[in-house]
């Protein structure tokens, strides 16, 4: 007797768990490229940073961020030191 075939809806692609890896960093990459642009615009623009300014800032940025890939400190310590300091809860 011949068998019938289920078929595969073709709005559901199967997904490996590297796709889910690589679409969560994806996401991750894009969120942090959007929030870096809206901080750099408001300072940019209702700051009145200059070019200079920024770029002086950027290379801050990276440092830091270098500082905690290297073990330094921790985005934790950030927090905590900026809840305590300013009042800024993150």
């Amino acid at each position: 007797m011949y068998k019938k075939r289920k078929k595969t809806n073709p709005r559901r692609i199967p997904a490996t768990q590297a796709d889910v890896k690589r679409a969560a960093e994806t996401g991750v990459a894009k969120a942090v490229r959007d929030t870096q642009t809206i901080f750099f615009t408001v300072l940019r623009d209702k700051e009145g940073y200059e070019i200079e300014d920024l770029q002086r800032f950027w290379e801050k940025v990276q440092k830091l961020s270098d500082e905690i890939t290297e073990g330094y400190v921790s985005v934790s310590d950030l927090r905590h030191t900026l809840r305590e300091e300013a009042g800024i809860y993150i």
